[in-house]
């Protein structure tokens, strides 16, 4: 089992990765979410815990959503959040390559 400080750091990491996706300072993030900038500099850190409502705030300002998830569809979830892993793809993620032998619908006839 993962530590208590690990799993912070883990958060906050991915909180920072969505950030920076989002194209958001950590200022930004923090008035969107209602806290102080330290105060998410922290948590973006893995340095302070945080409740869950300012979580679900947080990811709220950088467009997600908090869910619980069953343990057991954990990986199924994981797996639709590498879409870039070509190993595994997703049955509805289309690529370039994949069109069928008949030409993109335009030029049907």
């Amino acid at each position: 089992m993962r530590s208590s400080s690990d799993m912070l750091r883990d958060i906050g990491r991915r909180l920072g990765a969505a950030r920076m996706d989002a194209g958001l300072t950590q200022e930004q993030v923090a008035e969107l979410a209602g806290i102080s900038r330290p105060r998410y500099r922290d948590i973006e850190k893995g340095t302070a815990a945080a409740r869950a409502t300012t979580l679900v705030n947080i990811a709220r300002a950088l467009g997600l959503e908090m869910m619980l998830v069953p343990q057991a569809m954990v990986p199924a979830v994981e797996a639709l959040m590498r879409p870039d892993d070509d190993d595994d793809l997703p049955a509805f993620v289309v690529q370039a390559d994949d069109e069928d032998d008949h030409g993109p619908p335009s030029s049907r006839a």
